[in-house]
């Protein structure tokens, strides 16, 4: 029987043969991102406009996504952080400045697990960027890489944060030995065409971004509204004034509570004995109109409490709130027997509206007048 074996595949095949990404917790490691993130930067061409710039971002980071980078200048350190709006502006502002290649790369990263984000640091992490002509320098950018992916299925990046430490920038052998031994072109040689790695165009981008970053709102609101510049700003600085002095944990959009004032009902309005009510109640005394035919007078037995307006938590209720009260009369309150206190109550409820609608009495006297009686009869004044 023969056995045929196959052949083994070639050291440049077998690379370019796929691997299956390996598991974290039953995701992919965040290394294998940046390696995916890697190969996507390699498609780039010269005619990548900002849809594909997009499309990367939006495929590697998180909606709310933010870029930090730290390094230090010969002014002092520098510290810039950038949104999710211009991330890829930002790696588009890397080959705009003269890179023909970008990769990362990572040594000796350790992963951590938080509930719903996986977090990588890496101290040996390097941004390695390929330039143009006329050198053809390969630039190696060291530093700390801190990474937070989110823990789902896309597995993008809510926070990226670089801390470069040094930079090397390395020249060809090749380029050195075709050029002249000319001490002009070895001096433009040995000086450096990044700082810190990153090349003046990135570098006055990372200084616009300074500006642009807080103007997201305003474009964000004159691209939806179509308002002009200047009613963007002065709407946004309203909204922020409202949410500065609105107290923390309250609606500052309910409107400050009022006194409902009671509305007479039509009934009130209507009936024989409408001059009656019209007479203003004598004394300090708060009453409330009555229904036809009840007697103040003689159905209640000392002073007359009014009902307030309801209240909640220590606020009072507006106009919208309304509340039913219901009223409870005593049935075994017998208010016939005579007693020495019943021309105390009758005087003290003269004024009532509801008086005429009692027992006919003598009309009690006010210091607004007699009331309103009809022909030529002259009224009574009772004498004491």
């Amino acid at each position: 029987m023969h056995v045929q074996s196959m052949p083994m595949p070639a050291p440049l095949e077998r690379d370019m043969m796929p691997r299956p990404a390996p598991s974290f917790m039953g995701q992919q490691q965040p290394d294998y991102r940046i390696h995916e993130l890697n190969k996507r930067l390699q498609q780039r061409n010269e005619e990548s406009d900002n849809l594909w710039w997009d499309a990367f971002a939006t495929e590697f980071f998180e909606d709310d996504a933010s870029l930090t980078l730290t390094f230090c200048l010969e002014d002092g350190p520098k510290r810039y952080t950038i949104g999710r709006t211009l991330i890829p502006r930002y790696f588009r502002s890397i080959f705009e400045g003269g890179v023909t290649d970008l990769h990362y790369v990572l040594k000796h990263s350790k992963e951590s697990f938080h509930n719903t984000t996986i977090n990588l640091d890496c101290e040996q992490a390097a941004m390695v960027t390929q330039h143009g002509k006329p050198m053809f320098p390969y630039v190696i950018t060291e530093g700390r890489l801190l990474l937070e992916f989110t823990f789902d299925d896309l597995m993008r990046i809510r926070s990226w944060h670089f801390a470069i430490r040094q930079h090397r920038e390395l020249i060809p052998r090749s380029v050195i030995g075709m050029q002249p031994v000319d001490p002009t072109m070895m001096e433009q040689m040995s000086k450096n065409i990044t700082r810190q790695g990153l090349t003046n165009y990135t570098l006055n981008f990372l200084r616009l971004c300074v500006i642009l970053e807080p103007m997201q709102e305003l474009m964000s609101r004159h691209k939806a509204y179509g308002l002009n510049p200047r009613d963007c700003l002065k709407t946004t600085l309203f909204q922020k004034w409202q949410r500065m002095v609105a107290p923390v944990g309250k609606d500052s959009a309910r409107p400050p509570s009022k006194r409902r004032k009671r509305k007479a009902s039509s009934s009130n309005n209507s009936g024989p004995n409408n001059n009656n009510r019209d007479v203003p109640p004598s004394g300090k005394q708060k009453r409330s109109p009555g229904p036809h035919g009840f007697n103040i007078g003689s159905s209640v037995p000392g002073d007359v409490m009014v009902v307030g307006e309801p209240t909640l938590m220590g606020g009072e209720f507006g106009d919208e709130d309304e509340r039913l009260i219901t009223r409870l009369e005593n049935s075994q309150f017998e208010g016939t027997g005579a007693g020495p206190d019943d021309e105390g109550a009758e005087q003290k409820f003269s004024g009532s509206p509801a008086w005429g609608q009692g027992d006919k009495k003598t009309p009690p006297t006010s210091a607004a007048g007699p009331p309103p009686s009809s022909g030529n009869s002259e009224p009574e004044i009772k004498t004491e």
